[in-house]
């Protein structure tokens, strides 16, 4: 049952690695059509907000039992991603700004090992640390790199923003007051289209590049079509799959699997836009795929403070790093 509930995990992160990647694909040619980037940002939140308001009525109840989490969840792991990661973009080169944005899940560890004093498995350790170096080639760090000291501290402020990602998607997942992840999704958006609203200004957004047609490769795509897959698919298909993921998988294997999102991004680049890979991309995207199969496969120590029990279930639960040591006062 144990065995089935990770496997389960692992393909939705899986899944959400993909449909997160394949945002780029999308907006890229919208952006090139003429929207701003933070534009793009505002209209790929406020319109998972859109979508998913019909679940935060559902689950108002959330706004007095889980304020905290919910404000965190949308100021945090939604807005303040975006919005840090295209502040490093505007003054570092991309391949940079993504690297620092994906060394989230290598802060994770460290949050988890230090802050939360909570074992952290040998085999996602090693396995975040294949996949930075794959995400490194991937991106090809060496290639034209700009020392900027602010878009560094933006981008590794982006990439802190990603590991509470893990940790909010993870809170409260135990016992019988667990807020519903939907719910939390629907607040959070609706909390980060509120912050982009004030960072993105979108009433100074060029509104007619949404009635035409953006090029992806040589074809010519309706720009609603395009903002369609951003929102339902890149953004509320992607985000549901992803907290749930993390909630039968640890946070930790979860942030390991989320490297896999670069190297789809980068494939489908290369397939839909003609951004052809490098041998090194290539190279970089088997040692990320490494990286992310050595963290989820491996069987995680117990916690030196659980003393070991006789029951079977109690040894299960020992065995899971999602259960043991779990904080019972969540935000």
């Amino acid at each position: 049952m144990q065995a089935s509930g990770k496997n389960a995990g692992l393909g939705l992160a899986l899944v959400s690695a993909v449909a997160f990647g394949g945002s780029g694909v999308a907006a890229k040619p919208l952006i090139e059509a003429g929207l701003d980037p933070l534009h793009m940002v505002w209209l790929r939140v406020a319109g998972a907000a859109l979508v998913l308001s019909p679940l935060a009525w559902r689950h108002r109840d959330l706004i007095v039992r889980r304020p905290a989490l919910l404000a965190g969840f949308g100021l945090v792991a939604v807005a303040g991603v975006q919005a840090f990661y295209f502040a490093s973009l505007s003054r570092i080169p991309v391949g940079v700004a993504l690297l620092l944005e994906y060394l989230g899940p290598a802060l994770l560890l460290g949050y988890i090992r230090f802050v939360q004093r909570k074992p952290v498995t040998r085999g996602a350790a090693a396995g975040a640390a294949v996949a930075v170096v794959g995400l490194a080639c991937v991106v090809e760090i060496w290639a034209g790199l700009r020392l900027d000291l602010l878009g560094v501290l933006f981008g590794l402020c982006a990439a802190l923003c990603q590991a509470f990602y893990f940790v909010f998607a993870d809170q409260g997942a135990d016992g019988d007051d667990a807020p519903d992840p939907l719910g939390v999704i629907a607040y959070g958006m609706l909390v980060g289209a509120l912050v982009m609203t004030v960072i993105a200004r979108p009433w100074e957004m060029d509104w007619q590049v949404l009635g035409g047609e953006a090029a992806v490769g040589g074809t010519m795509v309706p720009a609603p079509v395009l903002l369609g897959w951003v929102v339902l698919i890149a953004t509320v298909f992607a985000y549901v799959t992803g907290v749930v993921s993390v909630r039968r998988l640890s946070p930790q294997v979860a942030g390991v699997v989320a490297f896999l999102e670069a190297v789809v991004a980068t494939v489908l680049a290369w397939i839909l836009l003609g951004e052809h890979l490098s041998t090194w991309q290539i190279v970089g995207g088997g040692l990320v795929l490494g990286g992310a199969f050595i963290a989820q496969s491996s069987r995680p120590a117990p916690s030196p403070s659980t003393a070991p029990a006789p029951a079977p279930a109690p040894a299960a639960a020992a065995a899971d790093p999602a259960v043991v040591d779990r904080e019972t006062a969540r935000a």
